[in-house]
């Protein structure tokens, strides 16, 4: 610290200033209104006119003690003094010099003080110096930010040769806070009070800088929003007297559409550019008709409109029961599914789920059944022949016509982000040079990317995560494998005739009338003509031909009805007699089978993406020099089946008493009728085998028998695929014994007790066991050796699935 040395200590009158600090050789009017102040003036003017000045720490106190003052204060000299007619006084005075209070006096008539003069000790002149000219060139920086300090005073500071008068004169004129100020007036010594003095301007001078560019950028922001509103009303006004606006401008209409929806910030960020661009271009021009095509779409979307999910399994298999008859299998997982939901909650990673089975058997209904359990909106998009992926992805804006996917279109119609969104027959998506939209697809149903599904025309991503999709496809080998690894599938296997009755008599009557206007009339159809319209005039799986025919009987009514008049009221009824008055004759009569043995014909099953088929197999042979003819359309793999038929057959020979040079002078024909149609699959490997044998040593089939299975060179049957849809079709035409493959006994519990009941079931692992039933034999059981054939009858079936 440095040492002080101070003068004897003087007595004066103390007056306490607020919010004020005066400084030696300041020449200041002050205005005086407390009695102890002007009783300290009046004092003073007694005394040779001296008054030491002191400021309050706060201003607000009106009686100040010691503690209430600070140490340090300046000695004046009171010039005039003037009384004033409201009680208060005037008075000039001017700064002499520092003084630090010593003791302090307080009494009724005023305040008094023992002050002792501050007199700096040390001071290094080079210092004093060198700092006093870096004051001046700040101060003249300082005068030429701030407006208020007038030219002129720059002049007189620059002769000023004195260090204290120096600091003294320019800190009374610098705009600093009352504590700031009074550190200044506590530094005694000179070296330090200037070296404070230029830290205090320096960091004012910094202010002052912030403050003018703040003030600059407002009023060029301030100047940009008047300019724009000023444009906008002059456009809103000519288009007005033009007719082009309503009283709301549109793009009001759009902000405060924007302003109140609630979406991502990138989204709201990229609309709001949209928006302001739209602003500046002519609403005649052809982009201005894109842009607010755009916005339009951005502000409908729903980012965050979402419903809410009713997961009362009980509810759910209430509209299931109540819309769908039999689907047992399919029921049970839905409400699974369900199930699970109610206890993950939303978050849980959706199950994309497949429904897969032939046209016509509910799966686009059971989707519909579903979104109402759930409370959900439901959209079903169809994706038959779509090939091009900007169908799924959308097209980007610089093409002509542009438009959001299939996805985003959707989701717009719903008016939710958490709709049932079917995505009907999915199998039936082409890929060509336009792009794989099946691919595209990936990213619409992968849990782990559609959380971002990026439409090329909004531009921004969008949350698919919340979305249930359900698929539906006739043929799940045409779905690529990728995206059928993200599916659970749901098979939904052909209806039974009985099941087609039920359907019949519970929804597709009812629904018939309404369609055709007769729900005023009674119309009656009993079981017996159900069935007789589901097995004389339909062979398919589901029930849109039966549903069709019901349909036809409706309009030949209503016929009768408007053409004779018949009132209100009136009952018909539909019996087995006069079906054909409505129907005309069966398309299918009998069983479609031959019904005497035949040589070289099998019966064989085969699944088609519309149910199970009855499919025929042919097969002849004439003198020749060995060469084989396989025809019938056949695909890669059945012709295959054919090969590996025709090599185990000839492994065989010896045992069916067949000479091998018999080979080399035979020609083999292999023919599948119904030539135009496409056949393949591995599943007819025993029926070929069973036919062959039977052209090649002359012993008849019989045609009360059908097959299905897959057969190896050396005589092993594998299982297939199908069996329930299979059996079906055997039911159907007539058949009373299947061959199955050993494998697939285990699929039998499952399959309805009304489809195997009527029908001897055998399973068998080789084709030996096959040829022992199929083929006309006086002892079957020394044929080829005994080998143990098992035969299930149906009431063992029965049994089984018991």
């Amino acid at each position: 610290m440095t040492d002080r040395k101070s003068e004897s200590s003087k007595r004066f009158p103390l007056l306490p200033l607020r919010d004020v600090i005066i400084f030696p050789h300041m020449v200041v009017p002050l205005f005086v209104g407390r009695e102890k102040s002007i009783a300290a003036l009046e004092e003073a003017s007694k005394n040779n006119n001296e008054l030491f000045l002191v400021t309050q720490r706060d201003a607000n106190i009106l009686n100040p003690d010691r503690e209430d003052l600070y140490d340090v204060g300046t000695v004046v000299n009171i010039i005039q003094m003037l009384r004033l007619p409201d009680n208060t006084v005037k008075v000039l005075i001017e700064g002499k010099y520092r003084a630090k209070i010593d003791s302090f006096q307080a009494s009724s008539e005023g305040y008094w003080a023992e002050v002792s003069k501050c007199t700096p000790v040390n001071s290094n002149p080079v210092n004093i110096e060198a700092t006093m000219r870096s004051i001046k060139s700040v101060f003249e920086q300082y005068v030429k930010l701030n407006k208020r300090i007038p030219p002129e005073l720059l002049m007189s500071i620059s002769s000023i040769t004195d260090a204290s008068r120096l600091a003294d004169i320019i800190v009374a004129h610098l705009n600093m806070k009352i504590p700031e100020k009074q550190e200044i007036l506590d530094a005694i010594e000179i070296e330090d009070r200037l070296q404070l003095l230029l830290e205090k301007m320096q960091g004012e001078i910094e202010i002052i800088n912030v403050e003018r560019r703040i003030r600059t950028r407002v009023k060029s922001q301030m100047e940009k929003s008047q300019k724009e509103y000023y444009l906008n009303e002059q456009m809103n006004a000519i288009q007005k007297e033009l007719g082009q606006k309503d009283e709301k401008s549109e793009i009001q209409e759009m902000e405060e559409k924007l302003a109140k929806k609630v979406m991502p910030e990138e989204a709201k960020k990229k609309t709001e550019k949209e928006i302001k661009k739209l602003k500046s271009m002519s609403p005649m021009s052809a982009e201005a008709a894109v842009i607010r095509n755009y916005i339009d779409w951005m502000l409908s979307l729903p980012w965050s409109e979402f419903t809410e999910d009713n997961n009362d399994v009980n509810h759910a298999r209430a509209i299931l029961d109540d819309h769908h008859y039999g689907m047992n299998d399919v029921k049970d997982r839905i409400v699974e599914y369900l199930a699970v939901r109610s206890l993950v909650g939303a978050e849980g990673k959706g199950t994309i789920l497949c429904l897969a089975g032939p046209p016509g058997v509910g799966k686009t209904s059971i989707a519909r059944s579903l979104a109402e359990s759930l409370g959900r909106s439901f959209q079903r998009i169809s994706l038959g022949g779509v090939r091009d992926e900007s169908e799924i992805r959308g097209h980007r804006r610089t093409y002509v016509g542009a438009m959001p996917g299939k996805i985003i279109n959707a989701l717009k119609k719903a008016g939710t982000s958490n709709p049932v969104i079917l995505l009907d027959e999915i199998d039936k998506m082409t890929s060509d040079m336009r792009g794989d939209p099946a691919s595209a697809m990936l990213e619409v149903l992968d849990p782990e990317q559609n959380k971002n599904f990026g439409d090329h025309y909004i531009e921004v991503e969008f949350d698919l995560s919340k979305v249930m999709f359900i698929m539906t496809a006739n043929d799940l080998s045409r779905i690529p494998g990728p995206l059928r690894d993200r599916m659970e599938i749901i098979n939904l296997s052909g209806y039974t005739p009985v099941e087609k009755m039920e359907i019949g008599k519970r929804y597709l009557l009812d629904r018939a009338c309404k369609n055709n206007g007769l729900q005023k009339y009674e119309i009656s159809v009993n079981d017996k003509t159900m069935l007789d319209v589901v097995r004389g005039y339909t062979k398919e799986a589901g029930v849109r031909e039966f549903e069709r025919l019901l349909n036809t009987v409706a309009r030949k009514i209503a016929t009768e009805v408007v053409s004779k008049g018949i009132e209100e009221g009136k009952k018909f009824t539909v019996t087995t007699k006069n079906l054909s008055k409505y129907l005309g004759p069966k398309k299918y009569e009998g069983t479609g089978i031959e019904q005497e043995p035949q040589v070289g014909l099998v019966n064989g099953l085969a699944w088609t993406s519309v149910g199970g088929e009855l499919l025929h197999i042919e097969v002849v042979t004439v003198p020749g020099n060995g060469k084989i003819q396989v025809t019938g359309k056949l695909g890669e793999v059945m012709q295959e089946s054919a090969k590996a038929a025709l090599s185990y057959v000839r492994s065989i020979s010896g045992r069916l008493g067949i000479d091998s040079s018999w080979y080399d002078k035979n020609d083999i024909h292999i023919h599948v009728p119904e030539g135009a149609t496409p056949k393949d699959g591995p599943s007819a490997g025993i029926t070929m085998s069973t036919a062959l044998t039977s052209a090649i040593t002359g012993i008849p089939v019989w045609q009360n028998v059908a097959m299905t299975g897959e057969v190896t060179i050396r005589g092993r049957v594998l299982p297939i695929g199908g069996l329930k849809e299979k059996l079906l079709a055997a039911k159907q035409a007539g058949i009373t014994k299947v061959v199955i493959p050993k494998k697939n006994e285990k699929d039998l519990p499952e399959i309805p007790a009304e489809i195997k009941q009527g029908l001897e079931i055998y399973a068998v692992e080789s084709v030996e066991e096959v040829l022992k039933v199929a083929l006309q034999l006086m002892e079957p059981e020394k044929f080829l050796q005994h080998v143990g054939l098992k035969v299930i009858d149906s009431q063992t079936a029965l049994e089984v699935a018991n």
